[in-house]
Order: C-alpha cells, then structure tokens, then sequence
C-alpha cells in the first residue's frame, strides 16, 4: 500500500483547510473512493495507477518552455480562495491574446492514462480553469486532456453547464470531508476500475447481510452473481 501524490493530500493555509484539486476526480467518480483516500488515508497502487504516476513523472517536473509564441508552464501551484481548493497543475499554456489582461491567456492542460473521456476528468480541469481565472483575472474558456492510451489530446470547454457541475463537486467534497464518514459503497461497472476495490469490498459491504453471503459464497466456490441476483429481488 502507498500513500497518495503530495497534491492529492490536502494543503493547509493559514486561516482554513485548502481542498485538493485532484480530489474532485474522486469524488465524482465514487464518493466512497474519494472518502477513503482523503478521509481514511487508503491508496494502493494497480497497473492503472502506476501507469499515470509514470505518465505524470513526465510532465510534474517544474520548467517552462515557448513554443510557436506559447509559453508553456509545468506543474503550476493553482489556489482558489473562493472555492477553497488547491492543487497542481499538469501544464499550463499561454496562449497570446490581447482581450486577457496580460496579454496572455491560460489553456490548461492535465494528463490522463487512459483513452476515454469522463467527467469526472473534465471536472478536475475545469476546477484548474476556475483557479486560473481566479488567479490571472480572466475568463478561461478552453482547456484539454491528453489521454496517454491514446496519445492525443481531447479540447474541453469549460460551458456554464461544466463550471456548475465543478463547484457541485467541491461542495460535495467539502461536505464529505466535514463530515468524516465513509458512505456505503454502491457497486457497479465502475469498481472494476478502481484500484481500492479490494479494499472496498463494495459487494460485501453494499447491503445488511450482503457481507456473511458474500463470504460464504467465497467459502463454497458458489456464482458471487447469482448471489448479487438474489439480493436484488
């Protein structure tokens, strides 16, 4: 078992608790998930995380760059004092514009392991975007995320739809966090992604008694899916 990412951990300031960014991804995921990384302090490593941890080696390191006018920032420190989170993020791009204030305007851009959108990725950036607004004074409109599986990037617009659905997630982080229970899990498709699983048990703890049929299907080889059939009749 290993710990979380220092910018999965969450940042204290002086006067109040900093949420991080990356906790969001989490939470829209699974809220169970998210309440036993940054509640219970539980991480363990699968082929998919280790495959984003070495895709994130890659670019974590700070440095800028200018390409074609660009100016590229990696692993840029991002903080919303109105939205009480903090994080990193992967690279920022600024892109010249005259309408920004600066001149310049912020194109996030966060990587992922895999090859398929989701949500709970476009929340995680947009969440980068409303730092980045906050931070440079500036709308930010635009970012991308680059799926490793894949290798290319997906251009994400950050709608009023989107912006909303992000500050839906950290209020609902916000409140899990408060108040420091782990909710019950409720199985489905996306388990078999999640690296927690086994630490989860999301099938022997989802229902009152669920827990003594599930061991006891384990015990006698019995089909762990007709049990789950009978639970839901």
């Amino acid at each position: 078992m290993q710990s979380e990412r220092a910018e999965d951990k969450p940042i204290l300031s002086e006067n109040d608790e900093l949420l991080p960014i990356s906790g969001l991804q989490h939470v829209v995921f699974c809220p169970r998930q998210a309440a036993l990384i940054h509640i219970e302090r539980v991480w363990r490593e699968n082929s998919a995380t280790t495959h984003g941890k070495i895709l994130h080696e890659r670019v974590d390191q700070p440095g800028q760059d200018r390409r074609a006018g660009v100016i590229i920032k990696r692993a840029v420190p991002l903080r919303s004092d109105r939205l009480r989170i903090a994080g990193l993020a992967d690279t920022v791009e600024y892109h010249e514009d005259a309408a920004a204030p600066d001149g310049l305007r912020p194109f996030p851009v966060e990587y992922k392991r895999g090859g398929k959108r989701r949500l709970a990725d476009e929340v995680q950036l947009c969440a980068q975007a409303l730092c980045l607004a906050e931070l440079h004074g500036c709308s930010v409109r635009h970012g991308a995320l680059y799926y490793g599986a894949i290798k290319r990037r997906v251009e994400v617009e950050f709608t009023e739809q989107l912006q909303a659905r992000t500050e839906q997630a950290v209020r609902a982080f916000r409140a899990l966090v408060d108040a420091r229970k782990v909710p019950a899990p409720e199985p489905g498709a996306k388990c078999r992604e999640c690296s927690l699983a086994e630490l989860c048990m999301p099938e022997a703890c989802a229902k009152p008694g669920r827990a003594a049929r599930y061991l006891a299907a384990l015990s006698s080889g019995l089909d762990l899916a007709s049990c789950r059939g009978q639970e839901d009749e």
